[in-house]
């Protein structure tokens, strides 16, 4: 019988249960022994309570997704069990918490008493152990395998430790005890492939801000806010030394402000939010882009509008990133797509802002920004840092005279300017003439052509139909296609994270093309909008339940769209 190489495993219950750790101790385990893995997790916006769950993928090669159908579900109420059983495969098993209900059994319904296990052994926290351990025996893991994990999670030089790791250890064990006496398994899951070189284990939002450490950021402002508010906590945590300061605003409107005031005074500065923080944050971004002052700003997206959905994931602020202020202004903006884009689209974020002296708009969304995921290790040579362009001649600097970029001066050396949010000449000084408004909206415009260093992605370039997903869609995409070329579907595909300014040759290629197809998460069919705007044959497949795409529900909505024959795409 061969070997299983993909193995998905969702914990459903309510929040406070231990579901999200559960998930993730689990992603460790298999990333530690070398296998691929990542984590889903959707919950309710309350603190403690509501229906909650997350999901686990491991594998022995590369995965983009969560997941589509369950190999197990382990219930942790009677709710969670009638909500989640119909995703559970045929031949997969539900585990449930037979010490908090009782259901009709069999060899694919199975209870386990998990929490009760887990307090024999004398520790009260030790029950996400006993599932795991009936896990990885229901997989023909090694017990080294959870051993290993237990050891180096909980050996922290503490009082303690020995006493933690040991009933952790009984605890697993103990779970792979009850799930022998069941008499079947899934199926051995094969070993992992030897990698090349060495992996992290993180969280998109780990990733933002490791990525704004390595392009050298000296300041972070931030008001906390789902999802966003880790990178903040990330950053009171490990930005600090001489030079640098983390600091927790009282407001979006007091964070985005103090951001701009680091970037005049010649800081590389960032914040990050949500979509309600945005909008917040909106006039101080158009004082940023009107007096050219570096700045970068993370929006982790939810579903909205208002309050909407806080701790759901969605695609949906791209045409209020892209116009953020009022007036004329198009936002750089830069979209990572993996957890691993997430690390390099921060670090990009910080030279795009340094070279065109202007914000920059870092768009990632829930499902990344909550993703735990071993990655390769990011390569910090890559990373080449942007130099500020600092003036350094003498007094009486017309700071705007430069039809393009014009060096900036630094608070106490020469040149000294007035960073005016108000139309302004050459100096500096307000202006309400219509010559100096034209020119200077031109300036500012201009400016972007700086920014088209973006790469981009394409494959089979020559097929007349592409797909083209943006942000967090890119991972379920990816699989959807890989299962529709194996159908010996003819499609191309392309995907880049700078979404504006796009690459131009990825723009001149897409505007040749008959369609091009957009999985993205929101109802408008945002980005396919915008392709249509700069003369590209776009449409979108959308969704918008605050859930990801999944992979074979997404590769059925493409093919009946090209079943259904390029005569029906949008005009232009």
């Amino acid at each position: 019988m061969a070997k299983r190489r993909d193995f998905i495993v969702r914990f459903a219950g309510e929040g406070g249960q231990g579901m999200v750790t559960a998930a993730e101790a689990l992603a460790q385990t298999a990333a530690q022994a070398g296998y691929h893995a990542l984590t889903f997790a959707t919950f309710p916006s309350q603190i403690i309570g509501g229906p909650t769950w997350a999901q686990t993928r491991i594998s022995t090669a590369p995965v983009h997704s969560p997941g589509d159908e369950l190999d197990v579900l382990v219930a942790f109420n009677r709710e969670a069990y009638e909500e989640h059983r119909g995703e559970v495969r045929h031949g997969g098993v539900i585990i449930y918490d037979s010490g908090a209900f009782q259901l009709e059994g069999g060899d694919h319904v199975q209870p386990l008493p998990f929490e009760e296990l887990g307090k024999s052994t004398g520790n009260a926290r030790a029950s996400n152990m006993v599932v795991l351990g009936t896990l990885s025996y229901l997989v023909a893991w090694p017990e080294k395998y959870l051993t290993d994990f237990i050891t180096n999670r909980f050996s922290r030089g503490r009082p303690g430790d020995e006493e933690v790791v040991r009933s952790n250890i009984q605890a697993g064990g103990l779970g792979r005890q009850e799930a022998a006496k069941w008499g079947f398994a899934l199926g051995e899951l094969a070993p992992p492939s030897p990698r090349q070189g060495q992996q992290v284990f993180v969280k998109g939002n780990e990733a933002v801000a490791l990525g704004a450490m390595a392009a050298d950021i000296d300041v972070y402002v931030g008001y906390p806010i789902s999802p966003a508010t880790p990178i903040l906590v990330f950053m009171e945590r490990n930005l600090v030394g001489p030079g640098k300061l983390a600091y927790q605003a009282s407001s979006e409107i007091e964070a985005i402000n103090a951001a701009i005031g680091a970037g005049y005074a010649g800081k590389k500065a960032m914040t990050a939010t949500s979509g309600p923080g945005l909008s917040l944050m909106s006039e101080g971004i158009g004082l940023s882009w009107m007096s050219e002052i570096p700045l970068v700003v993370v929006d982790v997206q939810r579903g909205g509008p208002a309050t909407g959905l806080p701790t759901k994931t969605e695609q949906s602020d791209l045409l209020a990133a892209l116009n953020i202020a009022h007036g004329d202004v198009r936002m750089p903006i830069i979209a990572p797509g993996t957890v691993e884009e997430c690390f390099y689209a921060a670090a990009h974020a910080f030279k795009w802002a340094e070279r065109y002296q202007g914000p920059v708009v870092v768009l990632s969304e829930m499902v990344l920004a909550e993703r735990a995921q071993n990655i390769p290790k990011p390569d910090l040579g890559s990373v080449v840092l942007e130099k500020r362009v600092v003036y350094r001649g003498a007094d009486g600097y017309l700071r705007y005279e430069e039809p393009g970029l014009s060096p900036m001066p630094v608070p106490g050396g020469p040149g000294a300017y007035v960073a005016n949010g108000s139309e302004h000449d050459p100096m500096g000084d307000t202006t309400h003439r219509s010559n100096w408004h034209q020119h200077m909206t031109e300036r500012r415009f201009r400016k972007l052509k700086l920014l088209e260093d973006g790469t981009y992605e394409s494959l089979n370039p020559d097929e007349p139909v592409v797909l083209m997903p943006w942000g967090g869609t890119k991972g379920p995409a990816q699989e959807a296609y890989k299962l529709l070329l194996e159908q010996g579907t003819k499609l191309g595909w392309n995907y880049t994270m700078f979404l504006n300014p796009l690459p131009p040759r990825l723009l001149d290629e897409l505007r040749h093309k008959e369609l091009v197809i957009v999985p993205e998460l929101n109802y408008l069919g945002q980005f396919s909008s915008v392709l249509r705007s700069l003369g590209v044959r776009a449409e979108s497949i959308t969704q918008y339940t605050g859930l990801p795409f999944k992979v074979r529900e997404l590769a059925d909505r493409i093919a009946a769209r090209l079943q259904a024959g390029v005569k029906e795409r949008v005009t232009v």
